[in-house]
């Protein structure tokens, strides 16, 4: 049985010590080296520089082109990531003249055919019977799967420069005359492939009819890693990190405070992931939940360290709090009106504007006359979507707040007095808590409180909560 394995592009970017560690490191025999498919990301801040900052939203090639008035705008960015491409093959491969030279030329042949072809739609698109609106998401994907390319290809000539019998499987669609479905867009490429005795490196962008940028966006090396792992059949699913899945983040609460979690379930896998902490995206596991693939979080850099197994049916035995996690990048947007008890349709309206605007809503809460709507997105958007909301509802008073949100989550929370312990803890740290969530489930406890707090609050919950948090806990079950 094989093992599907995906390295994120932070990872990639010290990919010298990947080389020690997980791709070859100590193994020897064809059992130990082979048997392993890998699916990688793009070097870290190549995507950014190709499509857009995934934080700070500053332009990259892709939004240049969608808002050009002429091609400078956005072929002298495409040059300057072709430089820092050429620089990453340097780096990579700084004695190794063959290698470098074919890295290089491969990532020249595809960046003068992006080239070529926004330059040619660019033109198509000064006739008024062809918009640009209409090939921008084929732009995007095309420009996306460059980043993938680029790096899957060094890491078999890599691999192949160390004795490896590494092969690349290109599922970027570069010259296909018409996408296949996800599926068997996979299935096929993977159709010869001799798994026993060759190291796969698979991009981890993937061209299919459906477009996953579409729907998942920047998600989309996810997915085709859950996909690759159920099409052919991986008895395990394994997604490196740059660090262990931990109760907390360690630069805040300390690194001999945190405690590796050894197991949890695709439920707090899900809640990590809406609070933009993704251990892997709710729609990636989907797929991995239905075949029974176990899922394993592991850091990249200490291969000998087992992680953290993500399954189905895991449930704590002992009712407890796993992670102390949240966000910063909060926007509370609040509306107040007298007319709002009893009409639904505000809280519809809103939610359809919201994702219109794409802002995520992390959570709401609502009494008789008011809605807030946690909501993360770029301040602009947060604007926008204020100034619309009050001129659909002229007598409604909107308000915003700048807020973080820190979650107490875990498989098994039915503690008695849990609540209590949790604002006991933050009012001794003199935070207030803006406002309080628990479903009856009780996997998640979300404490909203002001932006400038955060940190304290994730110090102080981790501290109440995980580092003293066995001491007169009882089942409320």
């Amino acid at each position: 049985m094989h093992t599907v394995e995906k390295i994120g592009g932070t990872s990639m970017s010290r990919f010298e010590e990947l080389m020690n560690t997980i791709l070859v490191g100590k193994r020897q025999t064809p059992e130990e080296l082979y048997n392993r498919i890998f699916v990688v990301s793009a070097y870290s801040g190549i995507t950014n520089n190709l499509l857009e900052h995934k934080k700070s939203g500053e332009p990259g090639v892709y939004a240049r082109f969608a808002n050009a008035e002429s091609e400078e705008a956005w072929a002298e960015e495409l040059n300057k990531v072709q430089v820092r491409m050429e620089e990453i093959n340097a780096e990579l491969f700084p004695d190794a003249e063959f290698e470098r030279n074919a890295a290089d030329s491969f990532i020249i042949q595809r960046l003068n055919d992006v080239r070529d072809c926004m330059k040619s739609l660019q033109h198509l698109c000064t006739y008024g019977h062809f918009q640009l609106e209409e090939h921008l998401m084929k732009v995007r994907e095309m420009l996306a799967s460059i980043g993938e390319a680029h790096s899957a290809y060094n890491s078999v000539l890599a691999l192949r420069k160390a004795g490896i019998n590494a092969r690349f499987v290109d599922l970027t669609g570069w010259h296909m005359e018409q996408p296949l479905p996800f599926e068997e867009m996979i299935a096929k490429n993977f159709a010869d492939v001799d798994i026993s005795s060759e190291l796969v490196i698979a991009t981890g962008y993937t061209h299919c009819a459906e477009g996953l940028m579409k729907s998942f966006d920047r998600g989309y090396s996810e997915m085709t890693f859950s996909m690759i792992a159920t099409v052919t059949g991986a008895a395990e699913a394994i997604i490196h990190k740059e660090y262990h899945l931990s109760s907390a983040d360690p630069m805040l609460v300390g690194s001999d405070n945190v405690v590796t979690i050894g197991a949890t379930n695709y439920d707090v896998a899900d809640q990590l992931s809406n609070l933009g902490m993704e251990a892997i995206h709710p729609k990636a596991a989907k797929g991995l939940r239905r075949q029974g693939v176990v899922l394993r979080i592991k850091n990249a850099f200490e291969p000998e360290h087992e992680g953290t197994t993500i399954t189905q049916d895991y449930h704590s035995v002992t009712p407890r709090v796993e992670i102390i996690a949240g966000r910063k990048d909060v926007f509370g947007i609040e509306i107040f009106d007298q007319e709002m008890l009893g009409d639904a349709k505000y809280d519809i309206e809103i939610s359809k504007l919201l994702a219109r605007l794409k802002l995520y809503v992390v959570n709401k809460d609502a009494d008789a006359n008011s809605i807030t709507y946690y909501v993360a997105g770029s301040r602009k958007m947060v604007n926008r979507a204020a100034r619309l909301m009050e001129e659909m509802y002229p007598e409604g008073q909107i308000r915003l707040h700048n807020l973080a949100i820190v979650s107490a989550i875990g498989s098994h929370m039915k503690v008695k007095g849990i609540l209590a312990r949790t604002v006991t803890a933050l009012a001794e740290a003199d935070i207030n808590v803006m406002a309080l969530h628990q479903s009856i489930r009780q996997v998640e406890m979300q404490c909203v409180v002001s932006e400038e707090d955060y940190e304290k609050a994730v110090i102080a919950l981790h501290s109440a909560l995980i580092e003293n948090g066995s001491r007169g806990i009882t089942s409320a079950a």
